[in-house]
């Protein structure tokens, strides 16, 4: 179903709905930590994907979706399997592993900034004046939370490692623009994609890391759970269908409210309070994310 020929949603609705999706979202980089304190980061990376691809394929299915047929399709679903469910996925939790949930919410929250980088590169879309301020100020923030205040070697590594996350996360969405994927349902397209990223990542981890440091229990077990499911496919399955029934600009509002969900969530269950760098530096980033996302969205709205 179309944009245009989907029903529209109350605004009231589209708020309620974007809020709950920023909301799962920010809840999870709070929720992989807990879950890091039981394994190793790509075993946990690997897990998820497999709770997320089994629930959206199921999903897919029941709803009467067939899966991919044309090789081709497969290949360049792997492309942006290999980019945002194995790559970045990984560096985000590897990430999390090395700085406070808070700090990984608000640079993840990136992504917007690198996609519209890549979109200029690969795409040829043009940046505007406003759209350009957006990314001057939001990579200033990046560039803060980046400071050697953050102090540490394992902080700083962990910094580096969300920033390319965000770039492999946002190299695959470009990707996806740029390529013909004949009209596979963006739900098909993920849960295949989660699944190719499990044939990488579990054999990878149990390879590197083994499973001698991971205690297996329901205190593992529900966060997996979360991070794959509630966090992954019903956020994803919620965004496509507001996607459909609202306006770009309330549709991409998620962008900027996921890191204010994060801080909150690692202020209220982990006890992490933000420095004045790091909340100088993630004030930043959020303005140049709103600006950008936003000055995209009229464009196109």
């Amino acid at each position: 179903m179309s944009s245009e020929s989907a029903a529209r949603l109350h605004p009231k609705v589209v708020l309620a709905l974007v809020c709950l999706i920023a909301a799962l979202i920010g809840l999870n980089f709070t929720v992989i930590k807990f879950a890091l304190e039981r394994t190793t980061p790509l075993l946990l990376a690997g897990m998820r994907t497999v709770a997320g691809g089994t629930a959206l394929l199921t999903f897919a299915l029941a709803r009467g979706q067939r899966l991919p047929t044309k090789l081709g399709d497969y290949g360049r679903i792997f492309v942006v399997s290999f980019s945002i469910t194995t790559v970045s996925s990984a560096l985000l939790v590897l990430g999390i592993e090395r700085v406070p949930a808070g700090v990984a919410s608000l640079v993840s929250s990136t992504m917007p900034l690198f996609t519209a980088l890549l979109s200029f590169a690969l795409l040829g879309a043009r940046v505007n004046r406003l759209g350009a301020v957006g990314l001057i100020v939001g990579f200033a923030g990046t560039a803060v939370l980046a400071s050697p205040s953050l102090s540490g070697d394992a902080a700083a590594t962990g910094i580096g490692m969300l920033v390319l996350s965000a770039v492999a996360w946002a190299f695959g969405t470009v990707f996806m623009r740029w390529k013909d994927f004949g009209g596979i349902s963006p739900i098909m397209i993920v849960g295949v994609q989660l699944y190719m990223s499990a044939a990488i990542l579990i054999p990878l981890a149990l390879v590197t890391e083994g499973t001698a440091d991971t205690t297996w229990s329901w205190k593992l077990l529900l966060p997996v759970l979360y991070a794959g499911i509630p966090a992954n496919a019903v956020t994803f399955a919620l965004m496509a269908f507001v996607t459909q029934r609202a306006s770009p600009t309330q549709a991409a509002a998620s962008a900027y409210l996921i890191p204010v969900f994060g801080v909150v969530f690692a202020w209220l269950i982990r006890d992490e309070v933000l420095g004045l760098t790091e909340f100088v530096g993630g004030l930043l980033v959020i303005a140049g994310v709103y600006v950008v996302v936003t000055a995209n969205t009229r464009r196109h709205a």
